[in-house]
């Protein structure tokens, strides 16, 4: 992820919480992109990859799941940082390839952290 302006994608079917999300991650100073289902969230990522998807995992037609596996088989978007973003218990969601968790409900605070964690962390190559 870049120190400046990196850019998140945001998957997530309720309008509410993808706003409030991106409110969140725009005053971190992110570039913020938003699908509101799995197939939309894998159009945007293909066509500009983002440094951090943060992906619902309940999303109507193709769910979380199949779009994070869609994500990583990529070679556009293998690289980039994976945050399930869900209501589920973590310990149901053991057997996704991503980077970390973000629960709902969700504080400022996890937001704030979760891009830390992210920028400090190196580019793989």
């Amino acid at each position: 992820m870049t120190m400046d302006a990196p850019h998140v994608l945001v998957v997530e079917d309720e309008q509410d919480v993808s706003n409030l999300l991106s409110q969140h991650l725009r005053g971190l100073g992110c570039r913020v992109d938003v699908a509101e289902t799995g197939e939309g969230g894998m159009e945007r990522a293909f066509a500009d990859p983002p440094d951090l998807a943060i992906v619902d995992i309940l999303l109507p037609g193709i769910d979380g799941r199949e779009v994070i596996r869609r994500l990583r088989a990529d070679a556009r978007t293998s690289g980039c940082r994976i945050a399930v973003f869900s209501v589920l218990d973590p310990q149901d969601l053991t057997d996704l390839a991503a980077d970390a968790m973000l629960a709902k409900p969700f504080r400022r605070a996890a937001v704030a952290q979760l891009v830390d964690s992210f920028a400090r962390r190196p580019e793989e190559d």
